[in-house]
């Protein structure tokens, strides 16, 4: 068919070509390995001075003596509180990075979007995943190396029970805050809880819903790591006036965007690329032993292998 003959066949603006006067609608870059970082939001964040926290603990508590049986005054007791001479120091550790963007790129390509805005967003995030992988897996002050042989214990049967958790409460009793977890540990014990009829209630935090075990909710975190199909489940108890564990950040940064966060521009070099540094100052501590537990060897059905 000729040309001629095809345009007159033809009865009416096409999609196609109607498309190249429209605008559509854009969205802002997803970032697939965003999550919600729902241990950053439930730690108490201590500000520290000069970027060190020092834990000053008594030496022995059961030295201190009291005593409330004899009525007269001339028979009390004498005692003191000891403390430790060498405390441990918790120095903060830096999570950063440097973020090139071309001039030519920001001047020409920033409507609707501001591309250095963007680009700063999606770093700032990936260094916020980054901080709360550190938080349970820094080899000097994460979670998961800041735990005492004495709070350590294994799973009953490989699977996660409602029986593993029980025991966790025991060594984390006063006020337990919440269970850390992987997403598919919190599965594997969900099927565990069906299968025994116990199917576990839900509460609502931050907008969003979350199971729970005897009042505790079960936080899911992807950096928990998964090893030859087997993970852990972690209990805490938070707050530093309830001896617990506590997030540590630098206040008061130049150019801080918020606490312990700052960019700072570098300055444009001579091939026209604007640099910014960007920068998370963090550590976590855990001020009393029994402030956190760990559940050893959970296997979580599936094999998978996963670490952040």
């Amino acid at each position: 068919m000729s040309e001629v003959n095809k345009n007159k066949n033809q009865t009416a603006l096409g999609d196609v070509a109607a498309r190249q006067l429209a605008i559509a609608t854009r969205t802002v870059p997803q970032l697939s390995t965003i999550t919600p970082r729902w241990l950053t939001h439930l730690l108490n964040w201590i500000p520290v001075e000069s970027g060190v926290y020092r834990l000053n603990k008594v030496k022995d508590g059961t030295s201190v003596e009291v005593d409330c049986s004899g009525r007269d005054e001339r028979e009390l007791p004498h005692t003191f509180v000891d403390y430790i001479e060498n405390p441990r120091e918790y120095n903060l550790s830096a999570v950063n990075t440097v973020l090139d963007v071309h001039t030519r790129v920001s001047d020409l390509y920033s409507k609707p979007y501001n591309q250095i805005s963007e680009q700063l967003r999606l770093t700032i995030e990936t260094i916020k995943e980054r901080q709360e992988s550190e938080l349970i897996n820094n080899k000097e002050y994460g979670l998961l190396s800041s735990i005492s042989p004495s709070q350590t214990i294994k799973t009953r049967t490989g699977a996660p029970t409602p029986d593993d958790l029980d025991e966790l409460l025991t060594k984390v009793w006063k006020e337990p805050g919440f269970f850390l977890l992987h997403p598919l540990t919190i599965a594997a014990f969900g099927r565990e809880c069906t299968r025994r009829g116990v199917p576990p209630p839900t509460v609502s935090l931050f907008g969003s819903q979350f199971i729970t075990w005897r009042g505790i909710p079960l936080i899911p975190s992807d950096k928990v790591p998964i090893e030859n199909g087997k993970s852990k489940i972690l209990l805490l108890r938070t707050g530093e006036s309830r001896q617990g564990v506590v997030g540590l950040y630098q206040p008061g940064l130049p150019g801080e965007q918020s606490p312990g966060l700052s960019v700072r521009f570098m300055g444009i070099n001579d091939k026209a690329i604007a640099s910014y540094l960007i920068s998370l100052y963090c550590s976590l501590a855990v001020l009393v032993d029994d402030a956190i537990a760990v559940l050893e060897d959970v296997e979580i059905g599936k094999y998978h292998e996963y670490k952040y």
